[in-house]
């Protein structure tokens, strides 16, 4: 069948759901609301195909003829698509559209009020998005639960960190990793705190922190104002190939997001046998059991994250066991090459429901 597939921008998410529509055996059109920025560095999977958005979707329906549309975030395109009438309907939740947006912007509440009671499936990724889909209306019996999980061959511990440690003069540190992007969502400024009261403690430690965003020049103030900033690595946004090196250069994963689903970065994280500290909010505690994959903190509490992170130098063999544990954890739970069959079951639910 032909499905149009309907998001805001072009992420590595978007390539994986464009190609688990392909490897189904559908056809894939794909319609986003942002221009792409870099068409090389992000090509479409083979078999999918772009149409253009041009301000209205009615016009791409009438061009497209789908059998089923497949849309989010769910105040943005899945807002869209609900308001077209189409059916049958895919809503997709990307986590911060349920669990950060809605309950913050008036806006975002009354569009997924709208827009989640129009659907003939939706899918979310954790326990916390689906509970909050049917508090927002989501049909009863149509949520479809799954991790997005990652492809386990390519994010495992097994390979070397290409030689970046060695070209840091860091063989002999631990390396922390930070991965999230430099906005107020993934409080990167807690982490930079954090590393900064563990780092007078510990000489040792080091911080591996690629990303961007709206604070970077806040984070640079921070690692100067505490004389750590010759202490972090800062090498800028990373491609989606570089990081299964960067993962094997670090010895714990750190996020101090203050809302998330199943979080990729801490699946991929967890896939390359990398213990973590991450906040206590509920999609980590869905991955992150303190102990066994790694340890929780109080969100926005750099006190105890910096506790946490001091705790961890300190116990070399309880880290050999977390980073097992870790990597049997995303064996379990994310493999994207079993999850994506959830997605073909939202399919069938939607269709059947329309039928």
């Amino acid at each position: 069948m032909k499905v149009l597939y309907f998001s805001r921008n072009y992420s590595p998410h978007d390539f994986r759901f464009l190609s688990a529509i392909v490897a189904g055996g559908h056809r894939a059109f794909f319609l986003r609301l942002k221009p792409q920025i870099s068409e090389r560095k992000h090509p479409l999977p083979p078999g999918a195909e772009e149409v253009v958005w041009r301000g209205k979707l009615k016009p791409v329906l009438e061009q497209v003829k789908p059998d089923l549309v497949h849309a989010g975030p769910l105040p943005t395109c899945g807002y869209l698509a609900a308001r077209s009438g189409f059916h049958p309907l895919v809503l997709m939740s990307w986590g911060s559209d349920l669990l950060w947006e809605a309950p913050r912007s008036l806006l975002a509440r009354r569009r997924v009020k709208y827009t989640l009671p129009r659907a003939d499936a939706v899918i979310g990724d954790c326990e916390a998005v689906r509970e909050a889909a049917e508090e927002f209306g989501a049909p009863s019996g149509r949520v479809v639960t799954f991790p997005w999980g990652l492809d386990l061959k390519h994010f495992n511990p097994r390979g070397d960190d290409g030689g970046l440690r060695a070209r840091l003069g860091w063989q002999q540190n631990f390396v922390l990793l930070h991965l999230r992007a430099w906005e107020p969502l993934y409080d990167p400024l807690t982490i930079a705190r954090a590393f900064a009261l563990a780092a007078h403690q510990e000489p040792n430690l080091r911080l591996l922190m690629p990303g961007a965003g709206s604070l970077s020049a806040q984070l640079t103030r921070v690692f100067e104002r505490h004389s750590v900033l010759d202490r972090v690595h800062l090498p800028g946004q990373l491609s989606q190939a570089e990081l299964p090196e960067i993962f094997r250069a670090a010895d714990l994963y750190l996020s101090a997001s203050q809302s998330d689903g199943s979080s990729v970065s801490l699946m991929e994280a967890l896939a390359s046998g990398l213990p973590a500290i991450v906040s206590d909010i509920s999609g980590n505690r869905e991955w992150v059991q303190p102990g066994k994959q790694g340890w929780l903190f109080p969100v926005k509490n750099d006190t105890a994250l910096a506790d946490q992170i001091l705790e961890a130098v300190a116990s070399p063999d309880k880290l050999k066991l977390m980073a097992k544990q870790a990597r049997k954890t995303a064996e379990s739970r994310a493999d994207w090459s079993q999850n994506r069959l959830a997605l073909y079951r939202a399919y069938d639910l939607a269709m059947e429901g329309r039928r």
